[in-house]
């Protein structure tokens, strides 16, 4: 397990901007220890724990990117058609003869290895074969067209691969074509996950008068999955200190995270704060963002706990925000924000200056085929369709006060910070 100070976090009570919030948990966040070798087919999303470089030259050899007829660009006449012999066919996996391209035209198919001395290839629907078997070549074709040179994807002791990178199937297809048929990875996190609350039940129980159902649990726990995390699933703890003050020290000696929903605000029912202070160190988050500003951020038995908001919309904006990179921190993967796009705003919109805001919204085409976002009409952060129904969020940086129907704005897809 990583081992944290119990100051680690330290920053005050202040109301923290976003982005001083991520700064700081990169700043002191160790990443945690074990590194293991993994199968390529066991390696995705996995977080690689050494940067990759190529043992070889991809491509292997100058092989040709379409079917068609392999020359020597200097056989060819510019200014008009071409008229060459056809002479050997090269297909891929086959080596070609030994014999120098000159003066004729090789048949060859894509992947096929270029024969010695060729340099440019025809695409076999452009050109004519004649009666006598020779082939027409049209003019205008520039010196190494369709030719995919020796190592122009990667060459030999390239970084293919940086460290920290974690691992997408294109990544991993990478590696497989370098020959590479294991790589070093950082063991999984584990991660503690429970909700807190004398209101909220779990799905399959009955349902007393005036309780919910417990949707956060479900939705870190996804959240956490999808990211490579083990997560142990530690239920509902009701409010009562000392019962949260156990579980948390339990859970923070057989695991890297612990998060927790619930009993985080000022309110005289949220003991989780308060059973923070008292088993480990708290410095009580106060995030500059909406949805979402009770967050706790601390350590206890030399694991970061995260004490996220109640609301199931709030703990969705603050794992991204908050979560998410904590999460790169502890596994050693470069952190890759997810990356917005301009969109038109289809909406008024006034806020707070110095806070950071993420507005629910759904994409659509407008008359000219611009993309415009539309606010979703309820923004409570308890309202869980405000995310089924809605593509992604508009972020509204902190000196923005105000956003007006055309405005650009910065649209990031929720499939983008999963």
């Amino acid at each position: 397990m990583a081992q944290l100070g119990k100051d680690s976090f330290a920053a005050g009570d202040r109301l923290m901007p976003v982005g001083e919030a991520v700064e700081l948990l990169f700043a002191r966040t160790p990443c945690v220890e074990g590194i293991e070798t993994v199968a390529l087919a066991e390696a995705e999303g996995r977080v690689l724990a050494e940067a990759l470089a190529a043992p070889i030259d991809l491509p292997a050899f100058d092989n040709s990117a379409v079917d068609g007829y392999a020359v020597r660009f200097a056989d060819l006449t510019p200014e008009r058609e071409s008229v060459l012999p056809v002479s050997g066919r090269v297909a891929a996996g086959h080596a070609p003869g030994t014999d120098r391209v000159a003066g004729v035209a090789v048949r060859i198919f894509t992947g096929a290895a270029m024969p010695e001395g060729a340099d440019t290839v025809f695409m076999q629907e452009d050109c004519r074969i004649l009666p006598d078997g020779s082939v027409a070549l049209p003019k205008g074709l520039t010196l190494g067209a369709n030719r995919r040179l020796r190592g122009e994807d990667i060459g030999v002791g390239r970084e293919a691969l940086p460290r920290g990178r974690r691992l997408r199937p294109e990544d991993i297809g990478l590696a497989a074509a370098l020959g590479v048929e294991r790589l070093a990875v950082r063991r999984r996190l584990k991660a503690a996950v429970f909700s807190t609350g004398d209101e909220i039940v779990s799905p399959g129980e009955p349902l007393p008068a005036a309780a919910v159902y417990d949707a956060n649990r479900f939705v870190l726990q996804g959240l956490l999955r999808r990211l490579g995390v083990e997560v142990t699933d530690l239920g509902i703890l009701k409010d009562d200190p000392e019962r949260i003050g156990a579980a948390l020290r339990g859970a923070a000696q057989t695991h890297d995270l612990v998060i927790t929903s619930g009993g985080v605000s000022t309110g005289e029912e949220d003991h989780v704060k308060a059973a923070i202070s008292q088993n480990g160190s708290l410095v009580f988050w106060r995030l500059a963002i909406k949805p979402g500003r009770p967050v706790a951020m601390g350590v206890i038995e030399g694991a970061p706990f995260v004490g996220l908001p109640g609301n199931p919309v709030a703990v969705f904006v603050t794992f991204v925000t908050v979560v998410r990179p904590l999460i790169a921190a502890l596994s050693g993967a470069l952190f890759e924000p997810a990356r917005a796009v301009a969109v038109a705003s289809g909406f008024s919109y006034k806020k707070k200056k110095g806070r950071r805001e993420f507005v629910r919204v759904s994409l659509r085409l407008g008359a000219t085929g611009e993309a415009i976002a539309d606010k979703y009409p309820v923004e409570g952060a308890a309202v869980l369709t405000s995310l089924t129904r809605t593509h992604g969020f508009v972020e509204l940086p902190e000196d923005v006060s105000a956003v007006a129907p055309g405005d650009q704005v910065a649209f990031v897809d929720y499939d983008l910070i999963r």
